[in-house]
């Protein structure tokens, strides 16, 4: 029986995603638009009854990579477990597309350094039916998928496809190639791209160690091709600057794009774990940038910026041992027996590390590494780390990791906080959400397979800050405004993320007493059987995109009405 509605959302607790007051009634959705709210009269062909439950728009992330998993795979989990119901792709300034058949190999190597993909997934998983931008974003359109998506034009595959191998070489563009990326920039907006996306961070590498790209490309080469954006007339400039040159001294590369092209900017920001907070001057910097009228957003953690380390994912303590390479080859179950020895424990507990993956030299970090178990903490107290343990048991760290392994016979967690934990604490991350530049960010779903699982920070936000008010604590309001509306404003998309009649209906009802964060988990589930972490959560009793339930009762029911967002929108 067909009613006045495609569905109804009855008596819950409205937050509508503009930070105002919260209020009960009812959300009325027909054809994929929000239709009425308040008191609603008419029926629906489907009701869902939210007594008892909050009811918000769906979450924007505006930080992925699900780059290639968009292509190979219907869900982007982990993030439409995590109320996401919109997923930025192409950060960091890597991606597949523009791509000539000669280059595949190459930005292969880039994504699987940069973004930890295993080179084998994306060349079984990718179609490679495509060679220009406006091509690829045709087979993102094209796809099934349960949330939807949108794209940045990518640095590194625009330089090489613009210069071939002296732009794979790093070497400077000169005004013709400046003036071809800049031309082909504007092509990528025209057909629906978001903006331009790339990153000028020292440890982002490809999987041979080299630079990427686009690592120290002249602020001149970015001018121009987010000229290419003004050209357009749409598009945002997204930027990873380099954290350990420090945000303060790369800022002024913001300011001079902005400076030049008008286009607004969204960039990674974070604090340090001690030290002084540069972050501060950060957001004085941005106060300033934006007087003059252009949008400068920052992207901030909610939680402590960090790698989870196993035996079973790509780093642990003793992964870059010469000793571990004689067990490397081994299942877990095998490398756990064989540390029982004593001859290899005492040999891994004693080895430096050689050389390797920058990630993977960040994994000794023994004053800031947890051990993660079930539930996940997230912002553990500092007595809790591996040095403190060991400094209370007349031990080194490398004995309590080596311990942690063999109690968990080799299924244990650990996770390194590498930043926005200052002082063992969130307090600077909550105080950059709560500015007027900085939205939640940097999930990083669809990559960092097998180190990092960080798409899950909205459920995290709520139940740390919201729910449970640690840290100072967050308001629900405000809360769902930093995830639904702001979010959706910092990358120019401006039909989601409220909740208001001929909005899009994009919605969450969340019991907000059963939320909770469950441990990550190491799935097989890639093309090739490629291995990844993977993490889900309770309380989402329902999410819908444009008005289809995708997720009843924390399950997928098998819809899949995600679509391509092509380009920004007017406000």
């Amino acid at each position: 029986m067909s009613g006045d509605y495609d569905l109804v959302i009855r008596g819950g607790t409205i937050a509508d995603g503009t930070g105002a007051a919260l209020f009960t009634g009812d959300v009325a959705i027909k054809g994929g638009r929000i239709a009425a709210m308040g008191v609603v009269s008419g029926s629906g062909t489907e009701e869902i009854d939210a007594t008892g439950r909050i009811v918000t728009p769906g979450f924007v992330d505006v930080h992925t990579h699900y780059d290639g998993q968009a292509v190979w795979s219907e869900e982007l989990n982990p993030s439409s477990s995590h109320g996401v119901t919109t997923a930025i792709l192409g950060n960091c300034g890597v991606g597949f597309a523009p791509c000539r058949a000669s280059d595949r190999e190459m930005l292969i190597k880039v994504m699987e350094g940069v973004e930890d993909i295993p080179g084998v997934v994306m060349a079984e998983g990718l179609s490679w039916n495509w060679e220009t931008f406006p091509q690829y974003l045709d087979v993102l359109d094209a796809g099934k998928r349960d949330i939807d998506v949108a794209a940045y034009l990518p640095h590194s595959p625009l330089r090489v496809y613009a210069m071939g191998e002296r732009g794979a070489k790093r070497e400077p563009a000169n005004d013709d190639d400046l003036a071809r990326m800049r031309a082909m920039a504007r092509e990528a907006v025209e057909a629906g791209a978001l903006g331009f996306a790339t990153s000028r961070l020292s440890i982002h590498r490809a999987s041979d160690g080299s630079n990427i790209p686009t690592f120290e490309a002249g602020v001149t080469e970015l001018k121009a091709i987010c000229s290419g954006l003004s050209d357009a007339g749409s598009g945002t400039f997204q930027v990873v600057l380099d954290a350990f040159q420090g945000w303060d001294k790369e800022y002024p590369v913001i300011e001079e794009v902005v400076e030049a092209t008008g286009r607004p900017v969204t960039f990674t920001l974070a604090s340090a774990n001690d030290g002084p907070p540069r972050w501060m001057a950060v957001l004085d910097m941005m106060k300033k940038t934006n007087a003059s009228g252009t949008q400068v957003m920052a992207q901030v953690m909610p939680r402590p910026i960090g790698i989870i380390q196993g035996l079973d994912l790509s780093i642990h303590p003793f992964i870059l041992c010469p000793s571990w390479q004689k067990i490397v080859h081994l299942s877990v179950a095998e490398q756990v027996a064989a540390m029982r020895d004593p001859a290899l424990r005492q040999a891994l507990l004693t080895e430096e590390p050689e050389e390797g993956h920058p990630l993977a030299t960040l994994g000794r970090n023994w004053a800031w590494m947890f051990a993660l178990d079930n539930p996940p903490d997230y912002a553990p107290s500092l007595d809790r780390s591996f040095a403190a343990l060991a400094a209370a048991r007349g031990c080194t760290p490398q004995e309590i990791a080596y311990e942690r392994f063999l109690d968990t016979n080799g299924e244990g967690l650990i996770l390194a906080s590498l930043g926005n934990f200052q002082d063992g604490k969130l307090d600077a991350a909550r105080t950059m959400l709560k500015d007027s530049n900085c939205v939640p960010g940097l999930g990083d779903g669809g990559a960092h397979y097998g180190a990092i699982c960080d798409a899950s920070y909205s459920t995290f936000l709520l139940t740390h800050f919201v729910r449970d008010q640690r840290d100072g604590g967050l308001e629900l309001a405000e809360a769902i405004h930093m995830l639904g509306q702001k979010a959706a404003r910092a990358v120019g998309l401006h039909d989601r993320g409220v909740l208001k009649p001929g909005a899009k209906a994009d919605i969450n009802v969340i019991d907000m007493n059963r939320l909770d964060l469950h441990t990550p988990i190491i799935t097989r589930d890639l093309p090739a059987g490629g291995r990844r972490l993977d993490q889900t959560a309770s309380g989402y009793d329902a999410t819908i995109v444009s008005g289809v339930i995708i997720r009843r009762f924390d399950e997928s029911t098998g819809a899949r009405p995600g679509r391509l967002v092509r380009g920004a929108q007017a406000a």
